[in-house]
């Protein structure tokens, strides 16, 4: 007979047809038996918690090469244009206004000018080993800070060492100018200042090598005219003048 204080460890065998248990055997104590895949619990690759150091060390280690790599094109490059700088040593060219004459020129009671400039400029190129390019050159023709008259010169190439003479016309029919009393009082001294400034578009060849266009910024000021009271007109005087130039 069967100890009543055994406790119940499973469910009981199903009863036979005739009423009495058939198998005496004990049932599992589980719902349901324990998986027979215990290496799903342990998939790297499925747990998106987990991080791989491995990866995280080649992303690590491949960024630092491609910087590297970044900081020696950077490098190289600059080493570049170093070594050519100090072989080709480039310079900006020199102008100089070699005469100025006013024609022509009349200033009405209501501070309106007229007349024509023709300047003519030397242009330099100091480099011997470099050629330039001017691609475009406007000036304009000034009374102090007052613009009066505006002008283009065509383009043109410049030799190594060469000096070229350029041209410019500048004519005005009504051009405003707000001090008057300014020309009036210089021209009963006999003279009258004016300021030429130009924009010039320049690029530098030296054989293959091309270098970016620059801006040069040129100002030749304080250009004298003699030009008196009765007259009409008068040309540069004291000679040539020199002119700044920069970048």
């Amino acid at each position: 007979m069967a100890d009543q204080n055994r406790p119940v460890t499973g469910y009981p065998a199903p009863p036979a047809s005739n009423g009495y248990p058939t198998n005496t055997a004990t049932a599992y104590p589980y719902v349901a038996p324990p998986p027979q895949n215990q290496g799903a619990y342990f998939n790297v690759s499925a747990n998106p918690y987990y991080s791989d150091p491995y990866a995280n060390q080649q992303r690590a280690t491949f960024i630092r090469r491609i910087f590297a790599v970044f900081i020696a094109c950077i490098i190289i490059i600059g080493t570049i244009v170093f070594i050519m700088w100090l072989i080709l040593r480039p310079q900006v060219p020199q102008f100089r206004v070699d005469t100025l004459t006013l024609s022509n020129f009349n200033m009405s009671s209501n501070s309106l000018i007229s007349g024509t400039w023709d300047a003519r400029f030397t242009v330099r190129n100091p480099n011997s080993k470099i050629v330039l390019y001017y691609d475009r050159i406007e000036a304009a023709v000034f009374y102090k800070s007052e613009s009066i008259s505006e002008t283009t010169v065509p383009p043109f190439a410049q030799g190594k060492k060469n000096e070229t003479t350029v041209r410019a016309t500048f004519v005005s029919s009504s051009a405003y100018v707000d001090d008057r009393n300014g020309i009036s009082s210089e021209r009963s001294r006999g003279t009258v200042d004016f300021n030429l400034r130009m924009m010039a578009r320049v690029r530098f060849k030296a054989g293959a090598w091309w270098a970016r266009r620059r801006i040069l910024k040129i100002f030749c000021p304080n250009l004298s005219i003699g030009v008196s009271t009765n007259s009409s007109g008068g040309s540069l005087s004291g000679g040539s003048k020199n002119c700044r130039v920069g970048l």
